[in-house]
């Protein structure tokens, strides 16, 4: 058993924003209707791709969490199928350090934008349940669709679903 004692202090913050993002209630976290807050203003580090007029996926992840390993090639090959159609996949770390986000980053080699919000100021204004969670927002800002955790298969195939329906209701992206 690992005690707290015995962590290596990056593995003791993390597990402590985890148990942060956990203890969110899960009434008040971001629900589908709810307009997405705007990336550009959310303080995050790194190049904050234009969103306006697209269909976004974003996911919020961490370098600690098993899933999202499992969930990165999933995103990046949405981001290569529908990128072209309108869609813009971003993935919003929430390590502490610049070097775990980095490290995790650097090892999966995404096909999309990662963003890190080293300072948890989205995470906490989204207000998480887990990790990893997306949020699939509709051309107009609007959270649409929620996906707490990572499924495979089936979040996969419950995304392409969702997207390609977004994706026609906005005609052609702008």
């Amino acid at each position: 058993m690992v005690t707290p004692k015995r962590m290596a202090p990056g593995i003791l913050a993390a597990a402590a924003v985890a148990l942060a993002v956990l203890a969110a209630p899960a009434v008040a976290q971001l629900a589908p209707g709810k307009p997405f807050p705007a990336l550009a203003a959310a303080g995050l580090v790194g190049q904050v791709p234009e969103v306006d007029g697209k269909v976004l996926v974003v996911d919020f992840w961490a370098s600690w969490c098993a899933p999202c390993k499992s969930s990165f090639p999933v995103y990046s090959r949405l981001e290569r199928d529908f990128a072209g159609r309108g869609l813009v996949v971003v993935g919003v770390g929430v390590d502490e350090t610049p070097e775990a986000f980095a490290t995790f980053v650097a090892r999966l080699k995404p096909g999309f934008v990662t963003l890190h919000d080293s300072r948890h100021a989205l995470v906490a204004r989204v207000q998480v349940p887990t990790m990893p969670t997306s949020y699939v927002v509709d051309r107009t800002g609007k959270v649409r669709f929620v996906h707490a955790g990572f499924h495979g298969e089936d979040t996969e195939r419950e995304l392409r679903r969702e997207i390609q329906a977004l994706l026609a209701e906005g005609g052609n992206p702008p």
